[in-house]
């Protein structure tokens, strides 16, 4: 396994403005946005750090200076270790990074996950759509200012909307809490169910002729 300050050490030697980031599990290390893809690239084909395993963001709040990084987590499926690789975004109103869909094909949809969310513009990405949330939807739920009871939204779909008004209701408990039995018994007894079934009956009910 490659040693955390081997890591660091080969990167920086390439690319001097590259720190080592504070980390208590796997090498970290902190690089210009500007060097990013350069850094990923290199460790990529000289670190053999094949394998993205995922992108993401922290926004790190409205007061924070920069209020945005973007986060890389590299494997290297042959050495068995970890790296992870933290850009900051320049702007804090309109954060942008290169995407690196072209190194890895795995990263589209993690840059479109990360776009829905928080914001974060990649540019070079072959499709920036959101992923989870619908096109036109004006927020970024993910954000620290996001609230947590969210925003009252219309949807974009007349019948949807229609449709959850008029289940505007109190959730039934159906589909939870789910409940298992204990003692000695096979392993499809174990299996836990919904305490309450009421949607399970009615719909396993025969068609009315």
């Amino acid at each position: 396994m490659t040693a955390p300050a081997d890591v660091f050490t080969a990167v920086q030697s390439q690319f001097p403005a590259a720190s080592a980031r504070p980390t208590l599990d796997h090498p970290a290390i902190n690089v210009p946005m500007a060097d990013a893809v350069a850094v990923l690239t290199n460790l990529r084909d000289t670190q053999a750090f094949d394998f993205l395993v995922d992108v993401t963001a922290v926004d790190w709040g409205v007061e924070a200076t920069p209020r945005f990084s973007v986060v890389w987590h590299l494997l290297s499926t042959t050495k068995h270790n970890y790296v992870r690789v933290v850009a900051a975004c320049v702007s804090d109103t309109e954060p942008v990074a290169p995407t690196i869909s072209h190194l890895w094909a795995g990263a589209n949809w993690h840059e479109r996950e990360t776009f829905d969310l928080l914001g974060v513009r990649f540019e070079g990405h072959p499709d920036l759509r959101r992923i989870l949330m619908w096109d036109g939807y004006p927020h970024h739920p993910l954000r620290k200012d996001f609230p947590l009871a969210g925003i009252d939204t219309p949807l974009p779909d007349l019948e949807v909307g229609e449709l959850t008004k008029a289940t505007a209701a109190p959730a039934p408990m159906m589909g939870g809490p789910f409940v298992a039995s204990v003692g000695e018994m096979n392993m499809t007894d174990a299996e836990p169910s919904a305490k309450d079934e009421s949607w399970n009956e009615r719909s396993n009910k025969p068609a009315a002729l």
